[in-house]
């Protein structure tokens, strides 16, 4: 008979594997990462977030957001990090692979043979972002511009962006382009 850990070993691997990664998440962000077609499988990964709670491989703070480290990652959480993963999650379909990348780039993925990275404009920081992304290599990356503000967007003078977005407080993102 097999045990619970190796039924859903490898999935319990995935959901820590994000969390460590990326430091804080949601319930929504976490499902929204391990996508599936059937109600079930969402239910699926409900109780394999319970599981690791329980086994306090994460923890679950009081506003509902899942960690891996001390509570001091909710207090030091990378704002910019944490909407990155929701516009990661709007692409997750296509995405053979994604990591946390290295700055100015919050998230990295690959989709559909392509690289692509989720840089964020902090308020402020527009002038800084696009010099450094503005000696990009021969074959730069695919860059979504995630901003705090919509209005940041005519100060970013990025030559390879492929797009603008911004995360609302509830996850939603709006997509932009420069004309």
């Amino acid at each position: 008979m097999k045990t619970r850990e190796q039924i859903y070993g490898r999935e319990a691997t995935a959901i820590l594997r994000d969390i460590s990664m990326y430091r804080v998440l949601t319930e929504e962000q976490i499902l929204r990462l391990h996508p599936s077609k059937y109600a079930r499988e969402r239910d699926k990964v409900k109780g394999l977030l319970a599981y690791l709670v329980k086994q306090q491989r994460v923890w679950l703070s009081e506003d509902g957001r899942y960690y891996c480290a001390t509570p001091d990652a909710l207090e030091d959480m990378d704002q910019g990090l944490f909407a990155a993963v929701w516009v990661l999650a709007d692409f997750i379909d296509q995405v053979e692979f994604h990591s946390v990348g290295d700055y100015p780039a919050k998230i990295i993925f690959f989709a559909d043979g392509e690289v692509y990275e989720i840089i964020h404009a902090a308020q402020g920081k527009e002038v800084l972002v696009s010099h450094v992304l503005s000696s990009a290599g021969e074959q730069p990356s695919h860059y979504l511009v995630l901003v705090d503000e919509p209005s940041q967007i005519e100060e970013l003078q990025i030559p390879h962006a492929s797009g603008y977005c911004a995360v609302a407080p509830t996850g939603e993102v709006q997509y932009y382009q420069k004309e």
